[in-house]
């Protein structure tokens, strides 16, 4: 396995995966894939099978990094948001393609992701999920912020916010 950041040639694959791991109403379209790889693809991390171009993608995270301390539903398809210098990077999504789950992979791409960014000199990561998961991400060291303002999907959405 090997992790790497994304190319506009995978955006197709990424969006694929996308809709198969949430329902249509919080999934990320393709056009906004396209759009967020377009605009911040290294805060696209990608776990592939191996380091080949035809290598299988396995999971993903990915968001953009902002001085914005909270997740607001604006930001899931306005990359014109991004700020390379961000004091906190988002995370709008934590995919894993589902015959790759229950393996690990997504843990090891987070632990990934939060190393990447405390190098990077951020202040730390906020994302948002649902009540079944709040638990698996705190044992990454997110605290529950409680409910989030976000109606994305017209879902209840925990905040959970890791800071360095």
């Amino acid at each position: 396995m090997i992790i790497r950041h994304a190319t506009m040639e995978d955006a197709g694959t990424l969006a694929a995966i996308e809709g198969r791991c949430f329902p249509a109403a919080e999934a990320a379209s393709p056009e906004a894939i396209r759009s967020r790889v377009a605009s911040y693809p290294e805060c696209f991390w990608l776990l592939c099978t191996e380091d080949r171009p035809d290598a299988e993608i396995v999971s993903f995270i990915n968001g953009f990094a902002t001085d914005q301390p909270d997740l607001t539903d604006d930001m899931y398809d306005d990359a014109s948001q991004h700020d390379p210098h961000g004091d906190w990077q988002m995370i709008f999504g934590v995919d894993t393609a589902p015959e790759f789950q229950h393996h690990g992979y997504a843990s090891l791409l987070m632990r990934h992701v939060i190393d990447d960014v405390r190098a990077a000199g951020r202040k730390g990561l906020v994302l948002t999920c649902k009540d079944r998961l709040v638990g698996f991400y705190a044992r990454f060291g997110y605290v529950d912020e409680g409910i989030s303002d976000s109606t994305h999907g017209d879902v209840v959405w925990h905040q959970m916010r890791l800071t360095f």
